[in-house]
């Protein structure tokens, strides 16, 4: 049962990670601090992603990891390991969103992109975006490393981070539309 593999893979790891965000209203903080440095220029690896709320209507922006490559982008719905051991099947509001409606903004470096937001569930994609998102190191991501992971950062750390939060997270792939808008 996949509920069952996200916990087992959080409990695994449970030791390694620091405990970042202690409630929900904390991850909205940093969020929020985050996403006008984001909106400005985001870095190498770092994006903002615009929904459209499913209850509301309303544009939801939030800040992600997104790697390119060519006309899709990659990014993953984290399940840190504190969530993830309590609440395997916990999913963001911004995954409800994209269920909701997939028509979403990225913000990335080279401009703001529309697109179509999907659930990754092909095996060569999931294979494809697995490779993009675990093996791309950028600068910023000693610093994110060093948040989550005790220890100094390295660039197997990162990998090795990154490989849990894409085999315990939700896999979301955005196809581009040609141009930046």
């Amino acid at each position: 049962m996949e509920s069952d593999r996200v916990r087992d893979a959080a409990a695994a790891e449970i030791g390694r990670h620091r405990r970042l965000l202690r409630t929900r209203r904390d991850a909205r903080v940093l969020s929020g601090l985050m996403l006008p440095l984001l909106r400005w220029s985001p870095p190498a690896g770092f994006g903002v992603l615009t929904t459209t709320g499913r209850k509301t209507g309303k544009l939801r922006s939030k800040c992600v990891r997104v790697i390119r490559q060519g006309r899709r982008a990659y990014l993953v719905a984290l399940r840190p390991p504190h969530v993830a051991v309590t609440r395997p099947d916990a999913v963001h509001a911004w995954v409800w969103n994209i269920r909701a409606d997939p028509r979403v903004r990225l913000r990335i470096p080279g401009g703001m992109f529309d697109g179509v937001a999907y659930e990754i569930t092909d095996a060569a994609e999931l294979a494809r975006a697995r490779a993009a998102i675990c093996d791309a190191v950028h600068a910023t991501d000693y610093a994110e490393c060093a948040l989550h992971l005790r220890g100094l950062p390295t660039r197997t750390k990162i990998q090795e981070l990154h490989r849990y939060w894409f085999d315990t997270g939700i896999p979301v792939a955005i196809q581009l539309k040609e141009t930046p808008s």
